[in-house]
C-alpha cells in the first residue's frame, strides 16, 4: 500500500518578500530625497515662467536709500548696493540662468549628435577625424575654452550659451559615438537593411533613438553643470552683465562687498547649490530607474 506524503506547505512569505509589488515601484516613484528635489526644481520653473507670481516687486527698481539693509520682513534677502530687493533679483533671474543653462545644453547635444553620428556612420577616416577632434576640446578644461570662446566673441547670453555648450560637448559626442558604433552592427539594424529599409529611416528609426536613449539621463545632469559654469563666468565678470538679474552676475557684484553685505552672494549661491544638486538627484534617480529596467 502506497501512502502518500502530505503536500508541502507554501512557505509563508515574510517582511521582505510580501511588498514585491510595491518595491518594483519604488525606482519610479522614488524616496523624499527625490521628491524633494522635484519641488526644488518645480518651483525654480515657476519662477523662470512666472516671476511676478513669486517676487512681484521689480528686480531693477533702484532705492539707493535701502542699500545694503539686511534680511528683513520688508525685504528677506536683504538689498544690494542700490538698494535693489534681492529676493526679487534671486527668482527673476532664474529664467535668464535656466535658459542659458538648457541653451548650452541644447548647442552641446546638438553638436554631440552631429559629431557622434559621423564619427560612427562615415568611415574610419571621418572617424578618426571626429576623435581627433574631440580628444582636442578634451585638452582644454571646460571653463577654460568657454573662457577663450567669451574674450575673442564678446559677452552676452547668447555667447554664454555658445561658449558652455560647445565646453560639454566632447563628452556627449564620445557617448553618442560609442552608442552609434555599437548599434551600427546590431542584429536588428542587420535585419533592417535586408529589409530594404533607406538608410535614412535606420538612422531616424534605429541609431537616432538608440544613440539618445542614454543622453536622456545625462541631459537633467548637462542642464546643472551648465548653469554652474555659467554662474562662474558671470562671477568672473565674463556672463551677462548688471544690472540683469542673472545668478551669476548677482555673485560677480556681491564678491566686492562680501564682508559688508554677505546675502549678496549667499543666497544666490545657496540658491544655485540647492538647484543643481536638486538636478543631480534626479538624475541620479532616472539612471537608477533606467538600469533597474522599470522605464521603458
Amino acid at each position: 500500500m502506497t501512502v502518500l506524503a502530505p503536500a508541502p506547505e507554501a512557505p509563508a512569505l515574510d517582511e521582505g518578500q510580501r511588498p514585491a509589488r510595491r518595491a518594483r515601484r519604488l525606482p519610479v516613484l522614488g524616496g523624499p530625497s527625490v521628491w524633494a528635489a522635484a519641488t526644488v526644481v518645480a518651483l525654480v520653473l515657476l519662477a523662470a515662467l512666472l516671476p511676478d507670481l513669486l517676487a512681484p516687486q521689480d528686480p531693477l527698481e533702484i532705492s539707493l536709500s535701502e542699500s545694503f539693509d539686511a534680511p528683513s520682513a520688508q525685504h528677506v534677502f536683504g538689498t544690494d548696493q542700490s538698494g535693489r530687493d534681492v529676493y526679487s533679483r534671486v527668482v527673476h533671474g532664474a529664467g535668464q540662468s535656466l535658459v542659458i543653462g538648457l541653451g548650452a545644453t541644447a548647442i552641446g547635444l546638438v553638436g554631440a549628435l552631429v559629431l557622434g553620428l559621423v564619427g560612427g556612420l562615415a568611415g574610419r577616416f571621418a572617424d578618426a577625424a571626429v576623435t581627433r577632434t574631440i580628444e582636442v576640446l578634451y585638452a582644454f578644461p571646460g571653463i577654460l575654452l568657454a573662457m577663450i570662446l567669451i574674450a575673442v566673441y564678446g559677452n552676452s547670453a547668447l555667447t554664454q550659451m555658445v561658449a558652455v555648450g560647445v565646453a560639454t560637448m566632447p563628452g556627449y559626442a564620445r557617448m553618442v559615438r560609442g552608442q552609434v558604433l555599437g548599434v551600427r552592427g546590431s542584429l536588428y539594424v542587420e535585419a533592417a537593411r535586408a529589409l530594404g529599409h533607406p538608410p535614412s529611416r535606420i538612422l531616424v528609426r534605429t541609431l537616432l533613438p538608440n544613440a539618445f536613449r542614454p543622453l536622456t539621463v545625462l541631459i537633467t545632469l548637462g542642464v546643472g553643470q551648465a548653469i554652474v559654469w555659467a554662474a562662474a563666468l558671470g562671477f568672473l565678470g565674463m556672463g551677462v552683465q548688471p544690472p540683469t538679474a542673472e545668478w551669476g552676475a548677482m555673485l560677480n557684484a556681491g564678491r566686492t562687498y562680501i564682508q559688508q553685505a554677505w546675502w549678496m552672494d549667499f543666497f544666490p549661491g545657496i540658491t544655485i547649490v540647492i538647484f543643481t544638486l536638486s538636478l543631480t538627484v534626479l538624475g541620479r534617480h532616472l539612471q537608477r530607474t533606467e538600469d533597474s529596467g522599470v522605464a521603458r
